[in-house]
């Protein structure tokens, strides 16, 4: 069977796959945007179409893949994360992605850049199974700096309606209903949780689990601890609040501190790959001649995992705990 009569075809759904989800891209952009600049989180804006509630509630769990009966103890770690990265994705989704791109690498290294059968699967594995996962890691990784930078400003809210005599569920529905995404959704979603049976402490429980902050349980434990102690619940979130942006003010300044180790960092991860390429597009020959000698692949793989070895100590050095 001739693969290279199908090159053009591969080539042509490729780009057109390509194109329709960069179209898609900027058009999750710049309706973001418009939600963003109104004020608006994707609950209200479904709600406002005309959709009740419950309705609500269970399309917005339905396209995070999250079981109305789901018991968050037995849930795997690939499905909490997608659930934390706040993406319209479910497990099977992500597998068949994850399926996609590890063929799509295999092609390209295979038979378009004409790489070795075992190489192109080894390099097809590593890359089709990693990249999804990163994205994972990352997104979620944003959208929780994202909630945690909100929730100051949810907690001034809940203050404000505690001191104006409102119960706690419906402090909490202000924050569901005034913030944006990613927080407003969390909390519109708790909201909802109690409106159908759960309790508050149920209800934020969940919301910890979905938004992956670990802020939220400072929250939980204030609640938790006014409804069995009793005491001065606005006073108490106040002072939460003021902690919050404390810490926050205080991440700034340790990541302003540390930005040139952070550079050095991603110039020593970067550099060395990059003149690797270069070397090899300028003068093929320079790894080429050497490339079949026994003792090259070892040395190279020596070289490659004491750098990674380097960086993985520059970057543990740069992030701290605080």
């Amino acid at each position: 069977m001739n693969l290279e009569a199908y090159y053009p075809i591969m080539f042509i759904v490729l780009v057109a796959a390509a194109v329709t989800l960069l179209v898609e891209a900027a058009y999750y952009f710049v309706s973001g945007s418009i939600d963003r600049k109104m004020g608006r989180n994707r609950r209200v804006r479904a709600m406002d179409k005309g959709a009740s509630t419950e309705q609500v509630l269970i399309q917005l769990k339905r396209e995070r893949g999250i079981d109305p009966n789901m018991k968050w103890q037995v849930v795997g770690s690939l499905k909490s994360l997608i659930i934390q990265s706040g993406l319209r994705l479910t497990t099977t989704k992500f597998m068949v992605i994850t399926f996609g791109l590890v063929l799509a690498v295999f092609v390209l290294c295979a038979y378009v850049i004409k790489v070795n059968q075992l190489i192109s699967v080894g390099v097809s594995l590593i890359l089709g199974l990693s990249i999804p996962y990163m994205v994972l890691r990352i997104v979620k990784a944003r959208r929780i700096a994202k909630f945690e930078e909100q929730l100051p400003d949810a907690l001034d809210v809940i203050v404000r309606s505690l001191r104006s005599g409102h119960p706690v569920p419906v402090a909490l529905s202000l924050v569901g209903r005034e913030l944006a995404d990613p927080i407003g959704m969390e909390f519109g979603i708790a909201v909802d949780e109690m409106t159908y049976g759960l309790n508050v402490e149920e209800a934020l429980s969940n919301l910890q689990q979905r938004s992956g902050s670990r802020e939220v349980s400072l929250l939980l434990t204030a609640i938790s601890l006014q409804a069995s102690t009793g005491g001065n619940l606005s006073e108490i979130l106040s002072n939460l609040s003021k902690l919050i942006r404390d810490r926050f003010q205080l991440r700034r300044k340790v990541r302003s501190l540390s930005a040139e180790g952070r550079i050095s960092a991603y110039g020593m991860t970067i550099l060395p790959v990059a003149l690797g390429f270069y070397i090899n597009s300028v003068n093929p020959r320079y790894y080429g001649d050497v490339w079949d000698e026994p003792i090259f692949l070892p040395v190279m793989i020596g070289v490659g995992l004491w750098s990674l070895l380097g960086v993985a100590i520059m970057f543990k050095m740069i992030n701290f705990r605080y």
